[in-house]
Formats: C-alpha cells, sequence, structure tokens
C-alpha cells in the first residue's frame, strides 16, 4: 500500500521481508519528459522561465515541461511540447501519451489516469 513518505516522495511497495521501495515524483517526471522526447515530431518539451534560464546555464533539468501529481498507485501527467512542423497534430499527441504511460507503469509499477499535453509552439525546419 503506497502512502506519501515525505515531500514529492511515494512507498511504492513495502515487504516485510525485503524492505520498502520509493519513488521521488521528479524520478516519474523524468521518466515521463524522456518518453516524450523520443517520440517522433516532438522537437522539445517547454519549461517555464526558470527551467528555461537554468537549463542557459548549463543545469539542464530533465523534468523541463512536466507536471506529475501522484496520489495512491496513481499517476497524472501534464505535458508542455513542441511539434515539429508537418506532423499530424493529433497523431503524435496520441503516440506522446501512449509512450509516456507506457514508460511510467513498466518502469514504476504505478498506473497512468491521464496524460495531459499542451502545444506550446511549432518548430519549422531548420530552426
Amino acid at each position: 500500500m503506497e502512502k506519501e513518505l515525505e515531500r514529492d516522495t511515494h512507498q511504492l511497495n513495502k515487504d516485510d521481508n525485503s524492505g520498502s521501495v520509493q519513488i521521488a515524483d521528479d524520478v516519474v517526471a523524468m521518466i515521463a519528459g524522456i518518453a516524450a522526447t523520443e517520440v517522433d515530431g516532438v522537437s522539445a518539451m517547454v519549461g517555464n522561465i526558470t527551467n528555461e534560464l537554468m537549463s542557459k546555464v548549463g543545469m539542464k533539468k530533465l523534468t523541463k515541461g512536466v507536471k506529475v501529481d501522484v496520489l495512491e498507485n496513481t499517476v497524472s501527467v501534464d505535458l508542455v511540447i513542441n511539434i515539429e512542423f508537418g506532423y499530424n497534430i493529433p497523431e503524435t499527441c496520441r503516440n506522446v501519451q501512449s509512450k509516456v504511460k507506457s514508460a511510467i507503469e513498466n518502469m514504476t509499477g504505478l498506473e497512468v489516469t491521464d496524460v495531459n499535453i499542451r502545444i506550446a509552439a511549432v518548430n519549422m525546419k531548420g530552426e
């Protein structure tokens, strides 16, 4: 049974014989961000101004453009992405949703209830 142990950390399972497994929300967000950028047509994740400034000074954050809410054994994911020009937006978003859901569920055992996507920009070729 999962319970919140400390801020942004959740217990995945507890076994009296082996111990417990805990996972931070940032780990779930990192999995989502990496999975999303692996989909053809996604050019980048989009973050807030703080993340943008951090990436310019070499402190790139892998959770940029990703927000996760972990409750009980479920995860809700919000992504902000840029799409490459020429790709079908609904199809690309379905691929992102599928890839993110699959990656989180396979790697953490948590159930993904939804993957919400906001398109921030369309990148033209050569930019």
